[in-house]
C-alpha cells in the first residue's frame, strides 16, 4: 500500500476517534476509490486489521 493511502487511513480513522466522520469520509474515500484491485486489498486487509484505530478513545 502506498505511504499517501496509509496515511489518509490513519487520518481518517483520527477523525472518526473525534466524532469527524463527514471529514473522516471526505479523507478516506478518495484513496481508496483510487486504488487498483492489489491495493484495495490490502487496504481491506488494513481496515480488518485496524478496526479498533476507529473506535478506541483519541
Amino acid at each position: 500500500m502506498r505511504d499517501s493511502t496509509r496515511h489518509a487511513l490513519e487520518r481518517a480513522a483520527e477523525l472518526t476517534r473525534n466524532n469527524r466522520l463527514v471529514e473522516a469520509m471526505a479523507t478516506a474515500e478518495p484513496v481508496i476509490a483510487a486504488a487498483d484491485e492489489f491495493e484495495s486489498a490490502e487496504i481491506r486487509q488494513w481496515l480488518t486489521d485496524h478496526t479498533d484505530d476507529f473506535t478506541r478513545e483519541g
